[in-house]
C-alpha cells in the first residue's frame, strides 16, 4: 500500500507546486515513486483532516495543534539544509512501510 504524502502551502498553488516537483524528481531518483501518493492543498482546507496522511510537508506556517505532525518544507524551497528534510521523508516513508 502506498503511503499518502500532503504537501500544503498558504494557498495551495505557489509554494506547494515548486515543493511538489522538486518530490517528484527526489522521489523518481531514490526509487520511492511506487511507495507514494502525492497530494497537494492549502493548509486552511487540511487542519482538520491531517491525521488522513502519513507525511505532511508544509511551506507555510501551521497551526499548533498539527505542528508536531508537519515536516517544515521551507528548506526545500531555499536549498539550504533540504537533504536534512529529504531524509526525514525519507525514513518515514521507510517507517511506514515497516508498519503495513
Amino acid at each position: 500500500m502506498t503511503q499518502k504524502l500532503l504537501v500544503i502551502c498558504g494557498t495551495g498553488v505557489a509554494t506547494s507546486t515548486v515543493v511538489m516537483g522538486k518530490l517528484k524528481t527526489w522521489l523518481d531518483n531514490q526509487g520511492l515513486t511506487k511507495d507514494v501518493t502525492l497530494y497537494q492543498s492549502k493548509v486552511a482546507e487540511e487542519v482538520n483532516h491531517i491525521d488522513d496522511y502519513d507525511i505532511v510537508v508544509s511551506t507555510t506556517l501551521v497551526p499548533d495543534s498539527i505542528k508536531e505532525k508537519v515536516i517544515d518544507g521551507v528548506p526545500l524551497l531555499t536549498g539550504i539544509n533540504a537533504d536534512k528534510v529529504y531524509d526525514k521523508i525519507k525514513q518515514d516513508i521507510e517507517t511506514g512501510k515497516e508498519k503495513k
